[in-house]
């Protein structure tokens, strides 16, 4: 797996969840079983924040798996034929990898606005 930066103190699998602890956040990946950690493209994500133990969620998706997605339904006419994609609570990123997620979930801590594209998840 690609080295998902200094700040990451711990990563492993958790029954279905692979998560990864640093400083200031968990994130919970929850990939298909089997897959490769390198190369997740979808995937779906909770990451609680350390600092007021707040859940946060997303669907993250990259670039080239949005893609795939339309170019289906452009042949089965899901969503239009393809014509759009839309996920309530959807984060596109560049490139695939648990690795490389955790890099754009840390660089969105560092500017402030992970809180502002996750979506809150509700206090139980």
């Amino acid at each position: 797996m690609a080295d998902s930066g200094a700040e990451t103190a711990q990563q492993g699998w958790d029954g279905p969840w692979y998560r990864v602890r640093t400083d200031r956040f968990v994130a919970s990946f929850l990939p298909c079983a089997g897959e490769d950690l390198d190369t997740v493209c979808n995937v779906d994500l909770e990451v609680r924040l350390t600092a007021d133990n707040s859940r946060w969620s997303a669907t993250v998706f990259t670039l080239a798996e949005v893609e795939r997605l339309m170019e289906r339904w452009s042949r089965t006419g899901e969503e239009l034929g393809g014509r759009y994609f839309w996920c309530s609570d959807g984060l596109i990123v560049r490139d695939a990898g648990i690795g490389n997620m955790t890099q754009v979930l840390i660089g969105l801590l560092d500017s402030g606005d992970l809180t502002q594209i996750l979506q809150r998840l509700d206090e139980e």
